[in-house]
């Protein structure tokens, strides 16, 4: 029965996540080291002040989808099954929204500070990059954060128990990986 875990049940389901987890952000990290990232960053000035925030909101956002749906699967509104009933499409399209929402604004926050710093930029550039990012990840985010949601909850994990570090690992890996290839879209089409 959920919530009725002892520590070792808690730890037992937490602790293979988090060493993914750790390999998962080596691996960001080392996207994030390559010389395609460096010139990205030192092309498009504004991304590396950005960065940070992008990263952070990814696991705001859809974490708080993943407390929603763990809630929602304790509580028995929502079934363990890939059918969008009305409460987990609400989350979905939500956490959708709110996620390309907070990419745009950030993209303008960015540069409104770089502005303000007196240093040069392009409001397009950044908005474009964030919004490929922004889009490239939810959909992978959502998407995999569903699977693993609901699959283990049918094999009887605790949402609870894993959903920190897989939102916090995805939003890195995917969030550095799609700024990357928002970086290439934006000097493509721009």
């Amino acid at each position: 029965m959920y919530g009725q875990d002892t520590a070792r049940d808690v730890y037992r389901q937490a602790l293979p996540v988090i060493l993914v987890s750790l390999v998962a952000g080596l691996f960001a990290g080392t996207i994030l080291g390559t010389e395609t990232m460096r010139r990205g960053i030192g092309q498009v000035p504004g991304l590396l002040l950005l960065l940070p925030a992008f990263l952070a909101t990814r696991g705001g956002v859809y974490g708080s989808l993943g407390a929603r749906i763990s809630t929602g699967l304790h509580q028995g509104l929502i079934e363990p099954d890939f059918a969008l009933d009305r409460p987990l499409r609400n989350a979905v399209v939500a956490s959708f929204v709110n996620g390309m929402t907070v990419s745009v604004f950030i993209a303008a926050v960015a540069f409104a500070v770089l502005r303000a710093l007196g240093r040069e930029g392009s409001l397009l550039d950044l908005v474009g990059i964030m919004v490929v990012a922004g889009f490239l990840s939810a959909v992978l985010m959502l998407s995999v954060l569903l699977t693993v949601i609901l699959l283990g909850y049918r094999r009887g994990l605790d949402p609870d128990n894993v959903i920190g570090p897989i939102v916090t690992t995805l939003g890195d890996v995917f969030g550095v990986a799609f700024l990357l290839v928002g970086i290439r879209v934006v000097e493509v089409v721009l």
